[in-house]
């Protein structure tokens, strides 16, 4: 540190010196020009004004007057003399003192004797600087002579020395004063910050720095250093973690899959094998904020699970990019290296058309095959105009998943849900050495049922080209497998549960999606599940003992309506709880512009207002609608005080939010009342379950779960707890990637090819 200030002080020394020495510099030079001129016009004043009277002595040849004139004139300031020369050059008059210094004529003299033209110029006249100023003399047109006006040019040397002495001790004064304020500086805003950061990591690094204290210290006073720092200080804090988390783990004989140990075991398994990601929802969003952009990550378990595996073998997540600065943010190529804090992935953003967008997303995926997959009663509605934009835009992300993978070798491509049915087929006729799976996370309707879809053939043969499809769970895997053998000409293997086709296998296996619990504390909140709840009612300006809370998209699978009604039944049948229990519903608007959605938005207000109406009295209500878009970081305050969590999908893939529940409840408290037709019924099997479309039934669950002996729903959360951190998010991701890499790829073909022969044999 005292070497730094050294440095730092010698640097500012030179420097004010040498912005010193050229600042003066530049006034000398400015001030010697400001006196030669001045010198200049005084001589040429001095001249004009003697003129008249000189040439009237010559002419008349009053030579003794001249003389008189000419010695008159020395003992004016600065002035050394004059002299006044004849048309040959001889001197006609000079002042005495001038006399011995030009005793030879000077040259611009002749030159204007010469030229008959005024003229002056500085030069030296026995060693002393001086400047002479010569104008002709004339009567009438008859040339007398000229006149030399000679000053002293000593003084502006004397300025300019006088201006470098007191900027030589003005500068020294400056450094000095620098100097100590220099020092003051040093130890203020960089020995100081400095030890204390110093401080800061030795306690981090030893570990005696508790987790909330994470910060920086003064890291207002070097951003983008503190940024770094935080960034090394969090990721040696999450490797601590990890590292104890492991520890534990292994003296407790047990095996969880955590966000390391997912990236080590995939990093072996893909060897030089690049991954990449499709998917219709981009892991980074950049929006346009007034004048400045935000980045923001999506609440996604997708994000969750994949970013470690992209990281590990840095890989590549293609999506659309429909964020409002999306397109500022990306080269030519359309890609951006992620995360932006430390990029170790590529996410390339594929552009859409506003039809484009209409037709295959809002069209024929979500007013399509979304009712279709799910038992909701909701018709699907399917156009020929839909169904060409969605091959179209299938066809645009096939090419640039190509154009990605065409300098890999034997690439591995995880294809995420309903919006990408077609991508397998075009990619596998491609790149027939694409280890290539697709994850269907949304229901897959028994054959009867998809059959409404006028391209259920095409959607098949589209996921077929795969070599593994995904789903949630094996109900769904056996539909599927029913589906491909009645509408293709294939072979179903129902012990592997694999489809022959073409010379081409698909493996069918469901693989459960889940939360990641390695990110929850392992430790209870300071504040108390009561304060917490007191905290969340008073913002909600709402007087309550019991707290419910459900949380979903505004969609009309989540059975939204049917959880109001059960709400009011409850209250119908146990009117002790009017004033006691508020239900807060937290509700993220969905696909708002499409009718249906639009129609279920009002219906919910509605619904909620009228049992509001019917039952609210004073600062309670029953029922709290908060419509709007939540981060998870303002959904898990509810998830943490909330007495039960209201999980009533009329039919769902898996449902994220129950396990989101219930990995938010590290106090071992609260109740899961959850809908039998969602796929996270197979796995939590201690929450209450319900069939959503039973009221009576869900009314009595809540009273349940209210009135739940306290040891019992610990028990019952320890079960969900620990069945959910033994199957989370990593271990899905692994699971699911491991199974594609080992799958052999030319098994299919083998096959194939023996049927063949068997079949000539015969």
């Amino acid at each position: 540190m005292r070497l730094l200030s050294v440095r730092l002080i010698v640097s500012l020394i030179v420097g004010v010196m040498l912005v010193s020495l050229c600042s003066s510099g530049y006034e000398v030079w400015a001030v010697k020009r400001s006196l030669r001129r001045d010198l200049q016009r005084r001589s040429a004043v001095l001249a004009e004004s003697l003129a008249g009277s000189v040439e009237r002595d010559i002419e008349k040849g009053n030579l003794q007057t001249l003389r008189k004139t000419v010695q008159h004139f020395a003992n004016r300031e600065n002035l050394m003399g004059m002299a006044v020369y004849d048309p040959q050059g001889h001197i006609i008059a000079i002042t005495n003192d001038l006399a011995p210094k030009m005793a030879q004529v000077p040259p611009i003299v002749l030159d204007t004797l010469r030229e008959n033209g005024a003229s002056d110029a500085f030069q030296r006249l026995a060693d002393e600087p001086v400047h002479i100023a010569v104008i002709p003399l004339y009567s009438l047109d008859k040339f007398l002579g000229a006149l030399a006006v000679v000053h002293d040019a000593g003084y502006i040397r004397d300025q300019s020395m006088r201006i470098w002495r007191d900027t030589f001790f003005s500068g020294l004064a400056q450094v000095i004063l620098i100097a100590l304020i220099t020092l003051l500086i040093v130890r203020w805003s960089i020995e100081g910050p400095i030890a204390r950061t110093a401080h800061w990591m030795r306690a981090l690094r030893t570990g005696r720095m508790p987790s909330s204290r994470i910060g920086v210290p003064d890291a207002e006073l070097y951003p983008p250093l503190a940024k770094e720092v935080a960034t090394l200080a969090q990721s040696l804090n999450s490797a601590r973690t990890a590292a104890e988390r492991e520890a534990r783990l292994r003296a407790e004989g047990q095996s969880q899959w955590t966000a390391e140990r997912l990236t080590a075991d995939l990093r072996t398994r893909l060897g030089e094998s690049r991954l990449f990601v499709v998917s219709n929802r981009e892991p980074y969003i950049h929006m346009r904020r007034g004048k400045s952009v935000e980045v923001s990550v999506p609440p996604s378990g997708l994000v969750t699970a994949l970013e470690p595996v992209l990281c590990a073998c840095a890989g590549t997540w293609l999506a659309h990019g429909n964020g409002t600065a999306d397109r500022d943010n990306v080269d030519r190529h359309d890609r951006l290296p992620v995360p932006p804090d430390d990029p170790r992935y590529t996410l390339r953003r594929v552009w859409l058309t506003k039809e484009e967008e209409e037709g295959y997303y809002y069209g024929f995926a979500n007013e399509g095959l979304w009712p279709l997959c799910h038992i909701a009663h909701t018709r699907p509605i399917f156009r020929a105009a839909d169904w060409k934009q969605y091959q179209a835009v299938n066809r645009k992300f096939a090419d640039a998943l190509l154009e990605e993978m065409k300098d890999s070798d034997k690439p591995v491509v995880l294809v995420q849900d309903y919006h990408f049915a077609l991508l397998p087929r075009m990619i596998k006729q491609k790149r027939p050495d694409a280890r290539v799976a697709i994850f269907w996370h949304i229901p897959w309707p028994n054959p009867e049922g998809f059959g409404i879809c006028p391209w259920q053939r095409e959607l098949v043969e589209g996921l077929l080209g795969a070599d593994m499809v995904g789903f949630h769970i094996q109900s769904h895997c056996n539909n599927f497998l029913q589906t491909a053998d009645r509408v293709l000409e294939s072979r179903i293997d129902w012990e592997h549960f694999t489809v022959q086709r073409l010379g081409h296998r698909t493996t069918v296996h469901p693989f459960p999606i889940s939360v990641d619990v390695a990110d929850q504390s392992s430790e209870p909140s300071s504040e108390s599940v009561y304060e917490g709840r007191s905290a969340l009612l008073k913002n909600l300006d709402v007087e309550a003992l019991f707290l419910g809370v459900g949380v979903d998209r505004l969609d009309y699978t989540k059975g939204i309506l049917e959880r109001f009604s059960a709400v009011e039944r409850f209250f119908e049948k146990y009117p002790r709880y009017q004033g006691q229990f508020t239900f807060v519903q937290i509700g993220a608007p969905s696909r708002s512009h499409l009718k249906r959605y639009h129609d279920l938005e009002a219906e919910i207000e509605a619904e909620a207002g009228r049992i509001n109406w019917r039952f609210q009295k004073d600062k309670w209500k029953p029922i709290v609608l908060l419509n709007r878009q939540h981060s998870h970081k303002e959904i898990e305050p509810y998830y943490k005080a909330a007495d039960l969590c209201l999980v009533t999908a009329l039919h769902d893939g898996m449902n994220l939010v129950a396990k989101e529940f219930v990995a938010a409840r590290n106090d071992e408290n609260g109740v899961l009342i959850l809908s039998i037709f969602t796929g996270a019924a197979r796995e939590l099997r201690d929450a209450l379950q319900v069939n959503p479309y039973d009221v009576d039934q869900t009314a009595e669950a809540i009273r349940t779960a209210l009135e739940m002996d306290p040891d019992e729903k610990q028990s019952r959360m320890q079960h969900m707890r620990r069945a959910i951190r033994e199957h989370n998010i990593y271990q899905w991701a692994g699971s699911l990637i491991t199974e594609l890499c080992e799958l052999r790829l030319d098994d299919a073909e083998k096959s194939e090819g023996k049927s063949h022969l068997g079949a000539s044999a015969a």
